[in-house]
This record gives C-alpha cells, sequence and structure tokens, in this order.
C-alpha cells in the first residue's frame, strides 16, 4: 500500500511539475535543439546580416503556446449573471461594552483593618558563629 501511495505522489508531481514548465518547453527546445533549428528551421537563414539563429522559430512557437494557454478572449464576452435575493434577515447591531483594566476601586475599609504589617527597619540575619 505504501509503495501505491509513493507511486502516485510520484506521479502528481511529475504532473504539476509539466504544468509549470509547459510554457517553458519550447525555449527549452531551442536550447537542446539550436544547431538544427539556426541552420534549418529559421526562416532568415537566407539573411546571416540578421543573426536570428532561429530566433524567429522561437518566437512563432512562443506564440503558439500562448495562444494555446489563453483565457476567453474579450471578444467572447460571457453573459452577466443575475441574482436574486431570496431571504433578508436583518442584521441587529450590537455594541461592545468598554472594559477598563485600570480603574482603581475603593478598598472597604473594614477589610483593611483586619491584618497587620510590621515595618521594620532591621532585616533578620542569622546569628554569626563564632568558634
Amino acid at each position: 500500500m505504501k509503495a501505491y501511495i509513493c507511486v502516485v505522489k510520484n506521479v502528481l508531481f511529475l504532473l504539476a511539475l509539466f504544468m509549470l514548465l509547459k510554457p517553458v518547453l519550447p525555449v527549452i527546445d531551442y536550447v537542446v535543439n539550436y544547431e538544427y533549428i539556426s541552420k534549418v528551421l529559421c526562416v532568415n537563414k537566407a539573411k546571416p546580416k540578421m543573426h536570428c539563429n532561429g530566433k524567429c522559430h522561437l518566437m512563432k512557437e512562443l506564440a503558439k503556446t500562448s495562444e494555446n494557454d489563453a483565457p476567453i478572449s474579450s471578444d467572447k464576452k460571457v453573459p452577466s449573471r443575475q441574482f436574486e435575493v431570496l431571504f433578508l434577515e436583518e442584521i441587529k447591531s450590537f455594541k461592545i461594552a468598554p472594559v477598563y483594566f485600570f480603574e482603581t476601586e475603593k478598598t472597604n475599609s473594614n477589610y483593611s483593618n483586619l491584618y497587620f504589617r510590621l515595618n521594620s527597619a532591621s532585616v533578620f540575619h542569622p546569628p554569626i558563629f563564632i568558634s
């Protein structure tokens, strides 16, 4: 089962890679077959001063690829769709109450008298051991 999943993942990866590289395929073909394209398929091979070297063929191939991948042209307009609202529910407004964290409340004086705190200036030190 694991081998099957691994094969499926590899196939999907290769398919995605092909879809991403599809617009670049004519350029790769031009680089790989440069000699053949520049000598046989070049339209301007009779005019060596232009230094075309098959770039005209590459431009034609790129134009074909872009035509195939182009979305629907602006000449063919898709009819606009109209939507009807069938149900309408009024959304009631609400108000967020502000929260104050820095408000100080008055302390109860009865509570403050229930404990005793000794403010002593002397600090406890352990006895010094003299031997």
